[in-house]
């Protein structure tokens, strides 16, 4: 009867901790700004989300993915080097004729006014996503560094750092 009592109280446990471990990921929207001639149809916004790793002495770095499958198919990387990486996509149907780009504007519901390290493009039927580190500074004034610059679940992933 003790044995059953545990293995009931660990399955809640288990699910809570999941759970928590879903819920540190920041949530980061991208404004669609269609351009002044668009006439397609474009998405309102785009979503994001990126995870403090757990702290390594020297440094910290963020995991981050961003939801491109829901506007398009064939996500694929077309560059990366050690400050950004590209990735292209083919808009679906219902997004094809759009002609616009998305840059970060709130953060975990706070307004974000710094430089856009994420942007979209959103033109001729192809969705271009770029993460740049570009002329982002670490704690220590040195350039974040990009670690990684992927694919997962059809999504572009990624990981980037810097010193503390």
């Amino acid at each position: 009867m003790k044995m059953s009592r545990s293995l009931f109280w660990a399955l809640p446990v288990s699910l809570i901790t999941s759970l928590g471990a879903a819920a540190g990921a920041t949530t980061i929207e991208l404004d669609v700004l269609p351009t002044l001639d668009s006439t397609g149809t474009c998405p309102e916004q785009l979503i994001a989300h990126e995870t403090l790793r757990p702290y390594v002495e020297g440094g910290s770095s963020r995991d981050g993915m961003i939801k491109l499958r829901d506007i398009a198919t064939d996500v694929r990387i077309a560059a990366s080097d050690l400050f950004s990486t590209t990735w292209v996509a083919t808009l679906k149907p219902e997004f094809r004729d759009c002609e616009a780009s998305a840059i970060i504007n709130r953060i975990d519901d706070e307004p974000y006014v710094g430089h856009s390290y994420l942007q979209v493009q959103l033109a001729a039927g192809e969705a271009i996503a770029i993460l740049d580190m570009t002329g982002i500074p670490d704690a220590n004034g040195l350039t974040s560094s990009l670690l990684f610059g992927g694919l997962r679940q059809g999504n572009p992933r990624w990981t980037w750092g810097g010193s503390d």
